[in-house]
């Protein structure tokens, strides 16, 4: 999962855009990148680490223009060198185009192959990303008549990455000496919003993976792109838009709204905080119908994403809530983070239990979601630690049973805790004396709620059913075993490994 910016501006946008970066600095924390535009020359900085660490005040004096895209960056496994994939990616031929990327094409290794034997295109890194702009710039230039560029050309373009790519990608792009293009995939799976501002000099635009960028930086929420569509804005604020690709339709991920995005976000006419509530509601249901004889004295949170969940729950079963653990906001997300030995050591690092909150109690431990395992278990054990007499969990989305291929490192069934076990056989992996899981169906409608107009979602890590309609068992078996043979330090044949397993 990553985040992405891109701002056409009528004052210096290099602030704006690191601002912009703090905002998404929760959809990655491996690396950022800024790319910005004066005239026809690019200024890129790019590294490691977290917004804050990359970039310093000469950096930021050298990022001068009118115009830029930015990018945020979450690990993902075997990534041999971050700073090399971080983001923006720049090709100098056409016109000179950088571009970021939040999603994961999963047709990138047959990709690969047609830019080195048909377009005669090089990819120097790992990055699908590198990909994605290849295939754009290839198109670009096929699409380009007597060598004049103009905004038909460039849809037509971005026409032709539809046809070529699959999976899942919300872009950012600049074309040097034209101005910013931006486009998603014909499922909408990773989202994408556009922000206007008017100012005294004229209008500016602010495109980013969320809202909370937009509202916080003082633009006013337009739309959000649509599956399939193109928007461009070129340096004077002229603002284009057409769709650009046959039978689009919008099927959101649904693990933004459980997980990933900002509860201040609104992404697809959904509110991030109100869905998490619906899902409170939801959960509250089933443990009224189905686990009534538990005799739960209080509801507890794991933070932060939870809470809308947790308060809503004890507000329907008319039981107390309270703050039992509090969370080092200095230390990263561990879902994200590369290997479980990291992550056993981080989630204590992480959250510290209250022992007055849990001493003497049955408490109801109320989670988003439960991906690995290694974090539940560690907190069960916490509670119980902490004086709890009984703990039960309770998780806000149904088990995840499914790798998700369309950006977020879950990829390996062998990785999920729920894979191959019972709801029974899971409560006993995590410890917990009680496990109720949401219902995939009540979580649908806890979010569709929000915006009756959504007619389905992207639910593929509950369900194992993909909605591009390529991801085969096959598939998931070849990303597994390169996922192992990666884990095992063999970067020197990765490139080549990865073309090899995913083309086989």
């Amino acid at each position: 999962m990553c985040g992405i910016l891109g701002v056409v501006a009528t004052s210096p946008v290099n602030q704006l855009l690191y601002d912009g970066l703090q905002l998404l600095q929760h959809r990655g924390q491996d690396a950022a990148g800024i790319v910005t535009s004066e005239g026809r020359t690019f200024h890129m900085h790019k590294g490691s680490g977290m917004v804050r660490d990359v970039f310093r005040t000469r950096n930021m004096r050298e990022l001068e223009g009118l115009m830029g895209i930015a990018h945020v960056r979450y690990p993902t496994a075997g990534c041999a060198d971050s700073s090399a994939e971080a983001q923006p990616f720049y090709v100098n031929s056409p016109y000179g185009i950088v571009l970021a990327h939040n999603g994961n094409l999963t047709n990138a290794a047959e990709l690969t192959q047609d830019l080195y034997r048909q377009d005669l295109r090089h990819v120097n890194t790992h990055s699908d990303s590198e990909v994605l702009l290849n295939v754009l710039a290839h198109e670009l230039q096929a699409n380009t008549v007597n060598h004049k560029l103009d905004v038909a050309n460039i849809f037509a373009a971005v026409a032709g990455v539809h046809r070529r790519c699959r999976g899942a990608y919300a872009v950012v792009a600049m074309i040097s000496g034209y101005g910013l293009l931006a486009f998603r995939d014909p499922f909408g799976i990773r989202p994408l919003v556009i922000g206007r501002n008017e100012t005294e000099k004229g209008v500016e635009y602010l495109i980013a993976s969320e809202s909370v960028s937009i509202d916080a930086m003082g633009f006013k929420l337009l739309r959000d792109v649509a599956p399939g569509e193109a928007v461009f804005i070129d340096d004077q604020s002229n603002f284009y838009s057409q769709q650009c690709a046959q039978d689009a339709k919008l099927t959101p991920c649904i693990f933004e709204y459980v997980y990933f995005a900002r509860p201040d976000s609104v992404i697809d006419g959904i509110s991030v905080y109100a869905s998490r509530l619906r899902m409170g509601e939801r959960l509250a249901d089933k443990i009224q119908q189905q686990y009534a004889h538990l005799e739960i004295d209080v509801v507890i949170p794991i933070p932060d994403t939870s809470r809308p969940s947790a308060l809503q729950l004890a507000n329907k079963l008319g039981l107390t809530y309270r703050e039992g653990f509090i969370k080092n906001r200095y230390i990263g997300r561990t879902f994200i983070m590369p290997g479980q030995g990291v992550r056993r050591k981080s989630v204590r690092q992480k959250l510290n239990a209250m022992a007055v909150e849990f001493k003497g109690k049955n408490v109801l431990l109320v989670d988003d979601s439960i991906v690995r395992g290694t974090t539940s278990k560690q907190i069960v054990q916490m509670a119980r630690e902490a004086g709890a007499r009984k703990v039960f969990f309770a998780s806000a989305a149904p088990p995840v049973r499914f790798p998700n291929v369309y950006g977020i490192d879950m990829p390996t069934r062998a990785e999920l805790l729920a894979t191959g076990r019972t709801d029974e056989q899971i409560r006993r992996e995590i410890g917990a004396d009680a496990l109720i899981y949401q219902d995939l169906d009540a979580l649908i409608d806890a979010v569709r709620e929000c915006n009756p107009e959504i007619q389905a979602f992207d639910t593929s890590c509950f369900n194992g059913q993909y909605v591009t309609g390529d991801v085969t068992p096959a598939y998931l078996d070849r990303l597994e075993n390169q996922r192992e043979s990666e884990s095992e330090g063999d970067s020197g044949t990765s490139r080549q490994l990865d073309l090899n397993l995913r083309s086989a």
